[in-house]
């Protein structure tokens, strides 16, 4: 094994809280490394490119370092200069495009498999957030090609037949724009209506929409079946089948589980699968192991996010530090 593949800390994901774990580690005079299975904060790179976030800006800085957005709410394209510069001005050592496939015990440390090469640490930290796996709707026609998931450009709809499945932000934000854009949008609802979680300033505008008829809502709803030309909609009044183009299909995400299972977390064992951690120093049951962020909450993952999950990189250097200074 080449010493420049042992490492004090290895962080796993290069997200925004990924990225503040490498700050306090760097700072603490640890020797860290980051390893990214995409590019560089990945998932707020997968966000649709208009997106307007619901926090402020100084509530999604790191390190101490200034985030400042022309607007009251920072959008993707200022998120993501702002976390690029301060992963480049920092020097914030990152493997990027190189997933984690393995983690295992070795001799009192860990070693850590990517699909590149093989590192070794004494520490862990895991802030793989929760995008990077949809929840699918385990129906036909669900792996048709106008099926997505993630939802990046409205004009790509213009003049088509849209059917958004959802009605959290994502969903909402999906069916505004490419309304604007001239596609003729229905919404499936599985609930009474639009999510209570909804930025406040948007709610009014999707809900006016679909109370004077511009865009279409069935609620209380599942998609049923989906086909190259239509899809079939389960109603409280029957099956209504539409006229459809494409479907985007905001049904949420969730965390790498196999990747927790695998390196021997536990979970949870009701459907929300959170993983074993102390919230004081964000420790697994795993000695030496540590969880940041959106994936500590397992499938509730509203509950984290980088405004409150910050924190959680001070908490699990000041638990690394003291088992150093134990040693």
């Amino acid at each position: 094994m080449s010493s420049t593949n042992q490492f004090d800390i290895i962080i796993i994901g290069g997200g925004p809280i990924g990225l503040a774990c490498a700050l306090e580690a760097k700072k603490a005079g640890l020797h860290y490394c980051i390893l990214e299975k995409g590019c560089l904060t990945n998932s707020l790179y997968n966000y649709p490119l208009n997106m307007t976030f619901f926090s402020t800006s100084e509530k999604l800085e790191i390190g101490g370092i200034p985030f400042v957005s022309n607007n009251i709410k920072p959008t993707r394209p200022e998120a993501l200069e702002y976390y690029r510069r301060v992963a480049t001005s920092n020097k914030l050592t990152i493997h990027l495009q190189e997933e984690v496939k393995f983690i295992a015990a070795l001799d009192g440390k860990y070693q850590i498999i990517t699909t590149k090469q093989t590192y070794v640490s004494k520490f862990v930290v895991i802030a793989t957030g929760f995008y990077d796996i949809p929840n699918t709707m385990n129906i036909p026609g669900e792996d048709l090609p106008k099926v997505v998931h993630y939802y990046k450009d409205p004009h790509f709809y213009a003049m088509t037949k849209v059917v958004v499945v959802g009605a959290n932000n994502s969903a909402v934000d999906a069916a505004l724009e490419t309304w604007r854009k001239g596609a003729e949008v229905t919404m499936v609802i599985r609930e009474e209506g639009i999510g209570k979680r909804v930025k406040y300033w948007v709610k009014p505008d999707i809900e006016n929409r679909i109370k004077e008829g511009s865009v279409t809502a069935y609620t209380h709803s599942s998609l049923m079946n989906i086909r190259e030309k239509e899809v079939d909609i389960l109603t409280p009044e029957g099956i209504v089948t539409i006229d459809n183009d494409y479907v985007i299909a905001m049904t949420g995400y969730q965390p790498n589980f196999d990747l927790l299972r695998d390196t021997g977390i536990q979970l949870s064992a009701d459907e929300v699968l959170q993983p074993a951690y102390d919230p004081e120093t964000m420790e697994t049951n795993l000695p030496n192991v540590y969880l940041a962020g959106v994936v500590c909450g397992g499938m509730n993952t509203h509950v984290w996010f980088i405004e409150n999950s910050r924190i959680h990189a001070e908490m699990i250097m000041k638990s690394i530090k003291k088992k150093a200074l134990l040693r």
